[in-house]
């Protein structure tokens, strides 16, 4: 019988953002808004990227992966919170937060890794132009995602099961609009080792994606300080910018979130800092990457005429 779940809890209290009816209104349409903005915008991305041949390079290739990621990550939160807010309910199964747990962790855990071969990609493309191809080959391209995705299916799995044979046995009340491993504060179980995972695996899983992003940068800047031209430096400057500006974005709030001291913390900057991190991060990515970047928006005008011309046809 050690192997099935004890708790007592059938369901959780997902508690939200407000417990005011007038600003429960109002993030209602605030949060339908920017999942429409994010699945629209990164869903443009990805068929941008597959209908644009000359897009067909490593680079859009794990773009068009982050874009997809993106839109499952706030699948995965947001269409509960507003069918809870339809429904007048704040109820969620215990079976439904561990699933929503395990690909929470998933997607998170692909967004870190995808970040950090994009700017292995860009490190290649800038400090070593001349053996890009040969490096970044298809099928290298193919395996560092699919390493990634089996990386991230397994930490979260690991976690999931960790998480569902402990008990919870009277405080069912989440403080977010989301299942996530605080889950742990509420279970009357010992809960050791579920934080020794968290402190060991997952935070080898975020930092090392991290420690690889800053050691490309650092090798990139030092690659485009040699260049003797500003033109130059400029030109291999601003193809790393949009993908600079998502990572400062993403690791921003995480480091907000996670690793300030817990005195400064408060309900309200935490709130603030899951919304940026789970909401407002994965609905920017394909704006600063389409503002930014002269080939995607040439392909993203190219698609919009064809749709324009089609609709007139």
């Amino acid at each position: 019988m050690s192997g099935v779940n004890q708790s007592s809890v059938s369901e959780f209290l997902l508690l939200g953002l407000s417990r005011q009816p007038q600003q429960q209104q109002l993030l209602f349409v605030i949060f339908l808004s920017m999942y429409l903005a994010t699945v629209l915008g990164n869903l443009l991305i990805i068929l941008a990227i597959s209908a644009d041949s000359r897009l067909h390079t490593p680079m859009y290739f794990f773009l068009s992966n982050l874009s997809f990621v993106d839109v499952c990550f706030t699948s995965t939160t947001i269409p509960k919170m507003l069918v809870n807010h339809i429904l007048g309910s704040q109820m969620i199964s215990y079976a439904g937060c561990l699933t929503q747990l395990y690909f929470l962790i998933v997607f998170a855990d692909m967004d870190n890794f995808l970040l950090a071969v994009m700017a292995y990609d860009r490190f290649v493309a800038v400090c070593h132009p001349l053996h890009y191809t040969t490096k970044m080959t298809p099928q290298f391209c193919a395996l560092l995602v699919t390493g990634s995705w089996v990386t991230a299916s397994l930490n979260a799995l690991l976690h999931t099961l960790l998480m569902a044979p402990l008990s919870f046995c009277a405080d069912n009340r989440i403080p977010h609009f989301f299942c996530d491993v605080s889950l742990l504060k509420l279970s009357c179980s010992d809960t050791y080792l579920n934080e020794m995972m968290i402190l060991v695996v997952a935070g080898l899983i975020m930092i090392s994606p991290f420690i690889c992003i800053l050691i490309s940068y650092i090798l990139i800047v030092c690659t485009v300080l040699r260049v003797p031209s500003t033109k130059g430096k400029w030109k291999a400057f601003s193809t790393c910018g949009s993908h600079l500006a998502v990572v400062s974005l993403f690791y921003g709030t995480i480091i907000a979130l996670y690793f300030n001291p817990s005195s400064t913390h408060s309900a309200e900057t935490d709130t603030a800092a899951t919304v940026m991190y789970t909401v407002v991060t994965p609905m920017l990515n394909p704006f600063i990457y389409s503002l930014r970047n002269k080939d995607m928006k040439g392909a993203l005008r190219k698609m919009v005429a064809m749709g324009f011309f089609s609709a007139q046809c």
